[in-house]
């Protein structure tokens, strides 16, 4: 099949069939504490003890442009209200979201996931080669920008097709999270949310109510003399991305009680990469860590990118060693926490890295992905689609591991390769989202899948 020309890989790549998942309950137990019943082949145990603010006209462009830009992303965007935010051009389909329902004020007793990370909210466009080299920018990198720089890129992009939303990686993976789970596939919908800094202004306001209408609750407290921090994301015809962030608020996550609090009542919890870019956060990350497992919750850890990896190598492998039950990479990520040069394949370090951690994700694009598991990975084949944006690949591709994990899964292979067609489904649209009526197809279709039990995982 073609498909499987795309990344030849040896028979020893797979796992046995005795290989699997306990069902997920038995992974709620700390470590050193696990419960009579969780099977020796259990994964994580034995190793230690968007919705989107459309922006339609040139003129409401221009209008948000110039509100960001002066002032150096201060004066008029912080004067309006989220109302008027929001009818800059209006809401998007997926506003009325399917789920709207289950929104709720009070708390569930437990989170089935609690995110950490960088809460921004991304202004998203469509430029050329050309655009990039008129502003001096470097094509598929990251950057920080002041607010002078935010302003100037918005103004340039006046004509261009661009919309704002309440983005980040994090929050993509979480907002498909709860999509896959929602009440019209499940009994019990998920219960999902993220913590992080917000300001109390209209941005910060609109992140909290975007993310809340998608079902995923944002927890922490606005900070009230701040400015929500932005990203902007320039894709080009050929699905490369260019992005540039301005932190604001968002370069301050601490630890706190409110958040000692959140851990304690979550089942897994996911701490952002780009999280170790922020001064003194490997402080507030390893204390959430300990927390979560004082508390019996697995600790997921995405790279975000290879950059941060490298400028802190030290402070990852401090959380990745010592307290990460998942790691979430793509094939570059995962060779520089190896050390591995280009020239090694994403097998070796998918192996090398499940030596460490119980259960490793690591993705390699239009040639698939692995799952290693005890220092073996199995091979996941790539789900065709006619790429339009890539941007949020990944994060889509977490989301279906965390739905196989959530709801026991034991067939790894399946698990895979329903993250694998989420994410082929994202980087096929416009936007880093998983549309509503998208997840409830892709979890329908794979229910049967998900739910059988002693699939061999090496077939």
């Amino acid at each position: 099949m073609a498909l499987s020309l795309l990344s030849p890989v040896p028979p020893s790549a797979s796992l046995s069939s005795s290989s699997s998942l306990s069902p997920i309950y038995s992974l709620y137990h700390p470590k050193g504490t696990l419960v009579s019943n969780r099977t020796s082949t259990s994964i994580f145990g034995g190793f230690r003890s968007s919705w989107n603010l459309k922006i339609g006209s040139t003129a409401e462009k221009r209008q948000l442009g110039l509100m960001v830009s002066r002032n150096g992303g201060e004066g008029e965007l912080d004067d309006m209200d989220e109302g008027e935010i929001q009818r800059i051009g209006g809401g998007e389909e997926d506003d009325e979201e399917w789920t709207q329902g289950h929104a709720s004020s009070s708390s569930p007793e437990r989170w089935d996931v609690l995110g950490l990370g960088q809460a921004m909210v991304d202004f998203s466009g469509v430029v050329d080669d050309a655009f990039l080299k008129k502003l001096d920018l470097e094509k598929g990198t990251r950057k920080l920008i002041n607010h002078e720089e935010r302003g100037r890129v918005l103004q340039a992009m006046d004509g261009c097709s661009y919309k704002a939303a309440a983005g980040g990686s994090l929050s993509n993976t979480l907002v498909a999270l709860a999509r896959l789970g929602c009440p019209s596939i499940t009994d019990r919908p998920l219960n999902v949310a993220m913590a992080g800094s917000i300001a109390g202004d209209p941005l910060g306001s609109f992140y909290r109510t975007k993310l809340r209408r998608a079902n995923v609750n944002f927890l922490s407290a606005p900070i009230m003399d701040g400015t929500t921090g932005t990203v902007i994301v320039l894709t080009t015809p050929d699905a490369q991305r260019t992005m540039l962030a301005y932190q604001g608020t968002s370069s301050v996550v601490n630890y706190d009680s409110c958040l000692a609090s959140l851990i304690s009542k979550t089942n897994v919890f996911v701490v952002e990469g780009y999280l170790f870019e922020l001064p003194d956060t490997i402080r507030t990350i390893t204390k959430a860590c300990e927390e979560a497992h004082r508390n019996g919750a697995l600790v997921a850890v995405t790279a975000s990118d290879v950059s941060c990896i490298e400028r802190h190598y030290d402070d990852f492998w401090e959380i990745v060693g010592n307290y990460a039950d998942i790691v979430f990479a793509n094939s570059d990520e995962a060779r520089a926490f190896c050390h591995f040069s280009a020239e090694e394949s994403p097998i070796s370090a998918t192996r090398y890295l499940s030596h460490f951690v119980p259960f490793v994700s690591v993705t390699d694009g239009i040639n698939g992905s692995y799952i290693g598991v005890k220092g073996e990975a199995i091979y996941i084949p790539p789900s065709p689609c006619v790429p339009v944006d890539t941007c949020g690949a990944g994060d889509a591709y977490a989301s279906g591991i965390l739905y196989g994990i959530l709801r026991g899964v034991t067939d790894l292979k399946g698990m895979g390769e329903l993250a694998a067609t989420i994410a082929a489904t994202v980087v096929g649209q416009q936007g880093t989202r998983l549309r509503v009526q998208d997840a409830v197809e892709l979890a329908r279709s794979h229910d049967f899948r998900l739910n059988s039990v002693g699939t061999d995982v090496g077939s």
